[in-house]
């Protein structure tokens, strides 16, 4: 997925992105300048839980008797 998305972005004009992560393929990072892409396989992006890191919970509100 990373190489055909490197070859697209290439394709389409958007110049040399940077790339971290591609060895292994557990976690790549493409930084396009403007955007950054992740790309995770399923059981590390678990692990990470990225979603519960940018949620937000709602205040807690205290039951008035």
């Amino acid at each position: 997925m990373a190489d055909h998305l490197l070859r697209a972005l290439k394709d389409e004009g958007y110049g040399k992105a940077r790339v971290e992560g591609m060895p292994h393929c557990d976690w790549v990072l493409i930084d396009t300048g403007d955007v950054i892409v992740h790309l995770f396989r399923p059981e590390v992006r678990s692990f990470y839980n990225i979603e519960k890191i940018w949620s937000v919970e709602p205040p807690v509100r205290a039951a008035i008797s």
